[in-house]
């Protein structure tokens, strides 16, 4: 979204957007030219919807300022567009809840408004930044079915960021495990749940409760911290605490850094180990 400072921020790597004019690479791209791109080609539903709203200014102003950044008209206009959106994500009495405040809406309804806030533009992608935090169980089931409503609706790619894994087993096609500022692990989202490669991938699936087991069987931790990202170690940043670090011939863990390389069909993990030692391991330790 080329929210952050680039001179205080390291990014690496490439992210394409694909546009009618061509392909844009929005990680070396000009400032200007993703300035003009956020909040159209590509939009985004911020974390925390008790305090991404400005107090102050009602829910009909705020969806009329983002419409009118990329659209002609007068006001008349982006309020009849914002009351579309509205009714559009579920909001009851949209012609009347236009006009009201921020604290007049529940959590849920807070999130539904930043939903038709990212998507008033009909942007080609949507960066949904743990959109289900801070709302209840069955507020998050409503959330997320109406993110993939509106993915249908509007025919665009989503990025899903969350912690959760169940929300990530519910939504997802394809899945990109990071770790220390790295995707460790990207495949499709059964070969994720079902075959994990990478040792912290499967360190996390390890440690869910599973339906069907017996209630002493002790959930297996992944033990230590994560490391500093202003100093991470060199080679492997998950070295210190993967179960398989002993596996991997001589000390190529703490020496060398792991490429992400493809293990199986459109697998891909960061790990010195092979597939089929990967395999191996997972057994003998009772993993996946």
């Amino acid at each position: 979204m080329g929210l952050h400072d680039r001179k205080r921020t390291k990014i690496t790597g490439q992210a394409f957007l694909n546009l009618e004019s061509g392909p844009v690479d929005v990680i070396s791209a000009d400032q200007e030219v993703v300035r003009k791109l956020r909040g159209k080609a590509m939009s985004m539903i911020f974390q925390d919807p008790m305090s991404a709203l400005h107090p102050y200014y009602s829910i009909g102003n705020q969806l009329i300022e983002a419409w009118s950044l990329y659209n002609e008209g007068d006001k008349a206009a982006g309020k009849k567009r914002a009351i579309e959106m509205l009714d559009l994500v579920g909001i009851p009495d949209a012609k009347k809840r236009v006009d009201e405040f921020p604290h007049q809406f529940s959590g849920g309804m807070r999130q539904r408004v930043m939903i038709a806030m990212a998507l008033i533009n009909n942007p080609s992608l949507l960066i949904a930044d743990e959109p289900t935090t801070a709302l209840d169980v069955t507020v998050q089931s409503q959330i997320l079915q109406l993110i993939r409503d509106m993915q249908k609706e509007f025919n665009m790619a989503l990025i899903l960021i969350t912690h959760d894994l169940g929300v990530v087993a519910e939504v997802a096609d394809r899945v990109n495990v990071m770790y220390a500022g790295k995707i460790v692990e990207s495949g499709g989202a059964e070969d994720i749940y079902y075959r994990p490669d990478h040792p912290y991938a499967i360190g996390l699936l390890n440690s869910i409760p599973k339906i069907g087991e017996l209630d002493s069987k002790r959930l297996v931790a992944i033990p230590g911290q994560p490391p500093s990202l202003i100093n991470l170690p060199q080679g492997c940043s998950f070295r210190a605490r993967c179960a398989f670090a002993g596996r991997v011939p001589g000390n190529l863990c703490a020496t060398t850094t792991p490429t992400l390389d493809e293990k199986s069909t459109d697998h891909f993990s960061r790990c010195h180990l092979t597939e089929a030692e990967l395999v191996k391991a997972r057994k003998e330790i009772g993993g996946n």
